[in-house]
């Protein structure tokens, strides 16, 4: 067999439960050239042991590991990899076939594109499709809007380091490495199709470990891209424009919160100035 084109990398840490799902949602009959690298980052569940004995004897390359964290066992996974192109799947997620019939093609014919990132289907103990919006640096500074799910050029990846493993806490590697890239001016493309099916769980690590610690996790973004981010920028200017004045201010305030259409037309229309 040829090199692979996509190395789909899936850190696994005591999620035997979903991973096989995880494992067959990725369409290597379709697209034979996937690479499926699992990194076992330390698991001691006996199900999950059990699981990973089985999907290796399936042809899946497993990696063990003492548990060093999300971003080690994706760097891990990166490592060892051949293909191209990377592809991060959560243990507890499936993939679905837009990344691979579009977002693949689209990369091979356009150099310039380093990240595409699709559209999730929330599933578990929430549903439905969560539409994401197409790429805006200044959006992406504010609050990640990306989910790690998405196709990477291995190249550049590896051009700003990868995966930051010196983080204070987990859950934020993803937007790191989003704003990484961006500030290093890689592109990104957003296909607006359904590309992954995000299992939402009520022990996840974002509700356990990031929500607790998402301000020290910001600050963390903000030390390291001090010469990009300054969150406290736009409430400054945000006290400069009410103090100007406040009755204009607050009366843009209600339009843009209750009547964001109106307000686009107004402003659209000349009428008033944008906030």
């Amino acid at each position: 067999m040829s090199n692979p084109l996509v190395s789909v990398i899936i850190p696994c840490y005591n999620h035997g439960a979903y991973l096989e799902a995880a494992i067959n949602s990725i369409p290597v009959v379709e697209y034979p050239l996937i690479e499926v690298i699992v990194v076992n980052d330390g698991s001691k569940d006996a199900n999950t042991i059990s699981v990973l004995e089985k999907v290796s004897n399936s042809g899946v390359k497993v990696i063990h590991q003492e548990n060093s964290g999300l971003a080690n066992a994706r760097n891990t996974g990166i490592r060892n990899s051949l293909g191209k192109y990377i592809l991060p799947l959560d243990s507890d997620n499936e993939l679905l076939l837009p990344y691979f019939s579009v977002g693949v093609a689209m990369m091979e014919q356009n150099e310039n594109i380093d990240v595409i990132y699709g559209d999730p289907i929330f599933f578990g103990s929430e549903n439905g499709l969560r539409k994401v919006a197409d790429f805006n640096l200044q959006s992406l500074i504010t609050g990640n809007f990306i989910d790690a799910c998405a196709l990477i050029r291995k190249e550049s990846l590896l051009k700003v380091g990868a995966y930051d493993e010196k983080m204070p806490f987990m859950g934020i590697e993803d937007w790191d490495l989003w704003l990484n890239l961006a500030f290093n001016g890689f592109k990104f493309h957003h296909i607006s199709e359904p590309s992954f099916k995000y299992r939402v769980l009520a022990n996840s690590m974002i509700k356990k470990d990031t929500a607790p610690n998402y301000h020290k996790l910001r600050k963390y973004l903000q030390r390291k891209y001090s010469q990009y981010i300054n969150y406290d920028a736009p409430i400054a200017e945000l006290v400069k424009r009410f103090k100007a004045s406040p009755p204009a201010f607050l009366f843009k305030l209600i339009l843009i919160s209750w009547f964001p259409k109106y307000y686009k037309r107004l402003v659209d229309s000349e009428k008033i100035k944008p906030f």
